[in-house]
């Protein structure tokens, strides 16, 4: 089964000079509520879509629905979040 285009929109640089705003706006910090974790190395934070986009070009460009994660949050506690709410939101294209 062939990939979704969205998935090639990480590789842009477009992307790439997105994801390093993101997280020199929220100060390479963690906004997870009870973390904060602070992580200078870009390869330990991930820039997170507050509201999964879903292929949407809107939702997934959006400043305000991206923060910053920490690997660890986002891998655990975001990625739990998403897969219980599948069954309200439909499956991922």
């Amino acid at each position: 089964m062939p990939q979704p285009p969205w998935k090639a929109w990480y590789k842009l640089a477009r992307w790439q000079a997105l994801r390093l705003r993101i997280f020199l706006r929220d100060r390479y910090t963690c906004q997870r509520k009870g973390c904060g974790r602070a992580e200078p190395n870009t390869s330990r934070l991930v820039c997170d879509h507050v509201i999964p986009h879903r292929g949407d070009k809107r939702l997934f460009w959006d400043e305000a629905n991206l923060q910053t994660l920490c690997k660890a949050c986002h891998d655990r506690d975001k990625q739990r979040e998403e897969q219980a709410s599948l069954h309200t939101r439909g499956v991922w294209d």
